[in-house]
């Protein structure tokens, strides 16, 4: 039986990976070839990608492949959303791309809302969640600052599609990654070119649109001579990580909500159609795009970040702990000690995040975490009431009942946060696979090479070669209680 192999790009916030891919009839086998550090750079008191290193190392990854000296049919890159860099005239990528953590865009929505377009009218253009970051707020923080980069720009590719373009030299628009941009008609799944005028950006601005599971060209002559490589096809894959994850859901039928879980949390539902009304609106309820015509019903949420954060600060004044020593720690720590809204402001990039934990316990009347356990336990803990509260809206919103909740990517690991989060939403937890976005990317290729016909298919075929954990909800009155509990505090 033959054998197809692909190699997956997963570039998340912290970190990347070069993942070979094995379809043999039915059967998937991942390989971790490589894996690097992604870190943004603080430079003259911005944040930026460092996106010649991760181009480094996308060349590391496919010198490691050509090792194994096996023919490959494809490569596919997946990364987070919003984030861009630009291209001048000749073709030379211009400086680093700006991070969405960079502070630049603080306060740019709300002055865009009263200055340019109310919110309401920008949801109702894009039904896209206003987020500080988006794309959108970006752009017209660049523009008034007549950033050099934009002024002279004269393509803006997303990330996936920007690392594609270093590849092969040809530039794209990827859909799902573009939609996460709030600068794109949900209907006309296009750019929205009234929203551009206002803006002051043009369209030409843009690389053509295209589908998830497009080639975008192959691997240029330059870089086959530079590592002694075959010109492999690539693929535009579904370039939103989340997008890719989302494909890779072992989902049967669609009566389930899914949670995306890593550095963000993202929580939704799979529709047919973008959904845009008063309710999405009210609950800042984002339409961003899927595979095979699908919408990822969502909303973002601060996820695994705040305990990340923590570790840090803890690893800098000489405490380092394993994942399983920090599940301990969180087991045996009092329960229910505070809670806190892990999407509250204060906890967006803090110099220290513990630090930002007990102010805002003072803040709101609470006791203070005292021991690490007790810090972690209290993110675990709200962050799965967190999903509660998120959850009980997509129950609102969803057309068919939701009978479980699937919880795909690194954060699906976490058996103790698996756990807390059945009991929170009283559903059961169905958890896996964590290697999601590397999964979904693999298959998108699948499919762009024939293998696989569509997105249920996909799903078959990864149902067949996983094997999830289930969780059963447990504690049903103590967890009701600690909800109230919950949202009596993040009022405040």
């Amino acid at each position: 039986m033959n054998s197809n192999y692909f190699i997956a790009f997963d570039l998340g916030a912290t970190s990347g990976r070069t993942i070979l891919g094995t379809l043999t009839g039915e059967i998937l086998t991942l390989e971790e070839v490589s894996r690097f550090s992604n870190q943004m750079l603080q430079l003259n008191g911005h944040f930026y990608w460092n996106i010649f290193s991760l181009y480094e190392n996308l060349k590391k990854g496919l010198a490691a492949v050509a090792q194994k000296k096996i023919p490959v049919t494809s490569i596919g890159i997946d990364t987070w959303g919003v984030d861009f860099a630009f291209v001048n005239e000749e073709g030379a990528l211009i400086g680093l791309p700006y991070a969405y953590r960079d502070s630049q865009t603080i306060g740019k929505k709300e002055e865009f809302f009263e200055k340019v377009m109310p919110a309401e009218a920008l949801y109702a253009k894009t039904g896209i969640q206003h987020m500080d970051f988006n794309s959108i707020f970006q752009l017209y923080a660049l523009k008034q600052r007549k950033d050099f980069g934009l002024m002279h720009a004269h393509r803006l590719l997303f990330m996936p599609d920007a690392l594609s373009y270093l590849l092969t030299g040809s530039m794209v628009a990827e859909y799902t990654i573009a939609s996460t941009s709030q600068l794109l008609n949900p209907e006309t799944r296009q750019l929205d070119e009234s929203l551009l005028e206002v803006l002051g950006v043009s369209k030409s601005l843009f690389a053509g649109m295209v589908a998830p599971g497009t080639k975008v060209g192959v691997l240029t002559k330059d870089l086959c001579e530079e590592l002694q490589i075959e010109a492999v096809p690539v693929i535009a894959v579904a370039g939103h990580d989340t997008a890719s994850a989302v494909a890779a859901i072992p989902a049967a039928d669609k009566n389930f909500a899914y949670l995306s879980s890593g550095t963000w949390s993202l929580m939704g539902i799979e529709t047919e159609g973008p959904v845009v009304n008063e309710k999405t609106s009210h609950y800042n309820i984002t339409n961003e795009g899927g595979v095979d015509g699908t919408i990822r019903l969502l909303k973002n949420i601060t996820g695994m970040w705040i305990v990340e954060q923590c570790l840090k600060k803890w690893h800098k004044e000489g405490t380092d702990y394993t994942y399983p020593q920090m599940v301990g720690l969180a087991q045996a720590a009092r329960p229910f000690v505070c809670f806190i809204d892990p999407d509250d402001p204060g906890f967006t990039n803090p110099q220290d995040m513990p630090k930002a934990i007990c102010e805002y316990c003072i803040h709101t009347g609470q006791v203070v975490p005292q021991t690490h356990g007790e810090f972690i336990r209290v993110i675990f803990e709200s962050l799965a009431l967190k999903y509660r509260e998120v959850l009980d809206v997509f129950r609102e919103l969803s057309a068919n009942p939701i009978e479980k909740l699937h919880i795909i990517g690194g954060g699906s690991r976490n058996k103790l946060l698996n756990q807390f989060t059945s009991n929170a939403i009283s559903l059961p937890v169905v958890a896996g696979p964590s290697e999601a976005s590397s999964i979904g990317n693999i298959m998108l290729q699948a499919k762009a090479a024939g293998v696989i016909s569509s997105l249920q298919e996909m799903r078959n075929v990864i149902s067949a070669n996983v094997q999830p954990e289930y969780f059963s909800p447990a504690e049903a009155a103590v967890w009701n209680g600690a909800y109230q509990k919950y949202k009596a505090i993040i009022k405040k």
